[in-house]
């Protein structure tokens, strides 16, 4: 089946599961029920089908990825949100509260901030990313949440009124090392923005630009989160404690997550807290 030559009154499900299967597409049938269920057209399945068979992450295909229970919007470009970052978002609703002061740096889509959002019912969402089509992408999550989404390099477009008042602060930066980016599979290496995956020579070099900065914004008791991979997390934590952070490890092997928390010292009894 191809675009130019099936008629659309042929396409069905058992057509578009062999062409998904004979593209190299593991989990075929499921793939094909969700294009089946987006496609509004006969011609746009066709489009669909094609653009998978030949590569594209399934999600930039519908344009959506499920996360926590969402659907969230992922444009053609964006980094594609990962079911095991949803770890991330777990061990963020824990000690976060209704009303808490949430920013989402790097924050592709805008899924982690508006997964914690949608859990905590209400919260003052701020979201950041340099990308601009990924902040296009981010506003259509985060906005519906009550959220607001700037465009620029980490913390620089946020308003300044934030700093010290931060209580949750997501962190999804890129800790893939330069040297293994050519290594990631092509769905990621060819369809995701680089800047999104490459995280330098050691893979930490965003990280500590992020943990430079977070204790000036976190409030008091306040914490950072971040995903690592596994052989990274002793230098992450490192990385955190080094800038003044109180650090802890959570780890899922069922989703092969690994994330350090960093939380900002209170101050202690009786002396006022840093400016």
């Amino acid at each position: 089946m191809s675009a130019s030559s099936a008629s659309p009154s042929l396409i069905t499900f058992p057509a578009v599961v062999s062409r998904l299967r004979a593209a190299g597409c593991v989990f075929a049938e499921d793939e094909a029920r969700l294009i089946l269920a987006t496609a509004r057209t006969p011609a746009g399945l066709l489009a669909m089908v094609e653009r998978r068979a030949a590569g594209l992450p399934l999600e930039h295909v519908l344009g959506w990825a499920e996360f926590r229970g969402l659907r969230i919007s992922v444009d053609a470009g964006v980094f594609v949100p990962r079911r095991r970052t949803e770890f991330l978002v777990d061990q963020a609703v824990a000690p976060a509260r209704p009303g808490a002061v949430v920013v989402d740096l790097c924050c592709g889509s805008g899924a982690l901030g508006a997964a914690l959002a949608s859990s905590l019912g209400e919260v003052e969402l701020h979201a950041a990313d340099i990308d601009p089509v990924a902040v296009a992408c981010a506003r259509r999550n985060v906005e519906p949440v009550g959220g607001t989404v700037y465009e620029g390099d980490l913390y620089e477009p946020l308003p300044a009124g934030l700093r010290g008042r931060v209580d949750v602060l997501l962190a999804n930066v890129p800790y893939v090392p330069t040297e293994e980016v050519g290594l990631l599979p092509p769905e990621a290496r060819v369809h995701e923005a680089r800047l999104a995956l490459d995280g330098g020579v050691d893979g930490l070099d965003v990280l500590r630009r992020v943990t430079a900065e977070a204790g000036r914004w976190l409030a008091p008791g306040g914490s950072l989160l971040f995903e690592t991979s596994g052989r990274q997390a002793a230098s992450a934590l490192a990385v955190a404690a080094d800038d003044g952070l109180e650090t802890r490890l959570a780890e899922c092997e069922e989703r092969e997550a690994t994330v350090v928390i960093g939380t900002r010292p209170s101050a202690p009894q009786g002396m006022p807290d840093a400016p």
